[in-house]
C-alpha cells in the first residue's frame, strides 16, 4: 500500500507516519507534503497513491483545494483538529475523518475502513456519491462531534451525547447526557448551523438536543418550559410565538 501524507507540522507528520507504519508495516510512504503548493506540484508529476492522509488547514490554504484541482482520484483520510469540515471532506474523496489527537487505534480503524472499502469496489475510483450510503448509519447531522476544552486538552464530544448547549457568563458551554459540562469555543449561532435539525434554538441562551427532551409543560404567559432527561438547573423556555414551531420540531423525533 503506497501512501502520501499531507501535513504542515513536521512533528505531527512524523508521529502520523510512525503510527501508520506501526499499524501497517508493509505501507510505503511516498511523500510527506507540507503545503497546498507542494502537494499540487507533487501530484502533477506523480501517479496517484493508494491512499492519502491529509490535514485540512495548511499554512497556505485548505487541503480541499488540492483534491478539487488534481485529476487523480484516490481515497483520502482526513486527520484534523477541526470538526466542522466533515461534509466537505466526504465531497473531496474522503472516506474517514479522524480528529486529532489521533491514536494508533483511530488510525488503525481508518486504515481498516479503507481496506474494507477497497474490497467492495472494482476499481480505485472512490466518489462522494458512491460512499454516501456507507455513512447513512451515522445519527443526526453530518457534523459528528464538537471540540471542547478541558485544562490543557482538546477533546471531541459526540453530538449524540450532548443534551444542551448554553450561554453562561458570556461563554458557551455544553452539558452531556452523563452530566459532564465543558466549554466550547463557538457561539450558539455557529453551533446551530453545525448541529442541524436535531437541535433546536429555544432562545438566545439555549440550543437543545431533541433526544434530550423529556417533556414540555405550560409556563407563564403561554410560554413552554422544556424539561430534559438530564438534571439542569436553568429554565429553558419557548416563547408563545415559537411554541408551534417547537412542537412541530419535537414531533419529528
Amino acid at each position: 500500500m503506497k501512501l502520501v501524507i499531507i501535513e504542515d507540522e513536521k512533528l505531527t507528520a512524523d508521529d502520523l507516519a510512525e503510527t501508520i507504519l506501526a499499524e501497517c508495516p508493509d505501507a510505503e510512504i511516498l511523500a510527506v507534503l507540507g503545503s497546498v503548493k507542494e502537494a499540487l506540484a507533487w501530484f502533477a508529476s506523480h501517479s496517484a497513491p493508494d491512499l492519502v492522509f491529509s490535514d485540512i488547514q495548511l499554512g497556505d490554504g485548505i487541503s480541499f483545494e488540492i483534491f478539487h484541482a488534481i485529476t487523480q482520484r484516490m481515497p483520502v483520510i482526513f486527520c484534523t483538529a477541526y470538526d466542522e469540515y466533515a461534509l466537505n471532506a466526504f465531497k473531496a474523496n474522503g472516506i474517514e475523518y479522524v480528529l486529532k489527537p489521533f491514536t494508533q487505534k483511530t488510525i488503525g480503524a481508518a486504515i481498516g475502513k479503507y481496506k474494507n472499502l477497497k474490497q467492495g469496489f472494482s476499481d480505485q475510483s472512490f466518489s462522494y456519491k458512491d460512499l454516501l450510503p456507507l455513512f447513512e448509519h451515522k445519527q443526526g447531522p453530518v457534523q459528528g462531534s464538537v471540540l471542547v476544552y478541558q485544562k490543557d486538552k482538546i477533546l471531541p464530544v459526540r453530538l449524540s451525547d450532548i443534551s444542551v448547549f448554553f450561554i453562561e457568563n458570556e461563554n458557551t458551554h455544553l452539558l452531556t447526557s452523563d452530566q459532564k459540562m465543558y466549554t466550547v469555543n463557538k457561539t450558539l449561532e455557529e453551533l446551530e448551523k453545525l448541529c442541524g435539525a436535531g437541535f433546536y434554538r429555544a432562545n438566545r441562551q439555549f440550543l437543545v438536543n431533541r433526544t434530550a427532551v423529556k417533556d414540555a409543560s405550560q409556563y407563564f404567559s403561554r410560554k413552554l418550559v422544556v424539561n430534559l432527561h438530564v438534571p439542569f438547573s436553568e429554565n429553558i423556555t419557548i416563547s408563545k410565538e415559537k411554541t408551534g414551531e417547537f412542537l412541530n420540531w419535537l414531533a419529528q423525533g
